[in-house]
């Protein structure tokens, strides 16, 4: 993506953020633009003053981008269940820092070591339990690559933290086109 797609995805993130926290409807969002309307899958992440505040994505879709955007963007500013007890606030808009996180498609791996640090992500996968680290979790952690594999094992899929290691344990990689900006940039 250029800069100007880029911001223009940044900007439907945080109108649809705007929105939403302010009892409104999201944007619908209209485009040509073939790099904003191919379906990918996508993240949004929401913080404030660096605290994570919402973080929501699906890694497939058959929608356009744009249309992910807008469903990822509310489901991170309101349904995200970390926050449910302690939601966005208007008044803190303008404290808050959106990024988003463009997907590749997800590819199985044999060798979960073989993953790049602050370039790939992982998705693990047993039975109903599943987990992800976006790529710059490693990056923003220091984690070795141990690390990340058990701690999104043991924390977001409910796992031992060696379960990466089982082969009855699935762990795909992925890799995203990661930007951001200041709410009260856009």
């Amino acid at each position: 993506m250029n800069e100007a797609q880029k911001r223009e995805v940044l900007q439907l993130a945080c109108d649809t953020v705007r929105s939403v926290v302010s009892g409104g409807k999201p944007p619908s969002p209209s485009c040509d633009d073939p790099e904003l309307t191919a379906p990918c899958g996508c993240f949004v992440t929401l913080k404030n003053h660096d605290k994570l505040r919402g973080c929501i994505g699906q890694f497939v879709s058959d929608k356009p981008l744009v249309e992910i955007v807008v469903e990822m963007a509310k489901a991170s500013a309101t349904s995200d269940p970390r926050f449910l007890s302690n939601p966005i606030t208007p008044d803190e808009l303008d404290e808050l820092d959106v990024e988003i996180s463009i997907l590749s498609p997800l590819k199985k791996t044999d060798d979960p070591l073989g993953l790049r640090l602050g370039t790939d992500g992982i998705y693990i996968r047993r039975g109903c339990s599943s987990g992800c680290f976006l790529p710059q979790v490693a990056t923003e952690t220091g984690w070795t690559k141990e690390e990340f594999l058990s701690y999104c094992c043991s924390h977001k899929a409910g796992l031992e933290g060696e379960a990466w290691k089982d082969p009855k344990t699935e762990v795909f990689l992925f890799t995203a086109d990661v930007f951001g900006a200041a709410f009260r940039e856009l």
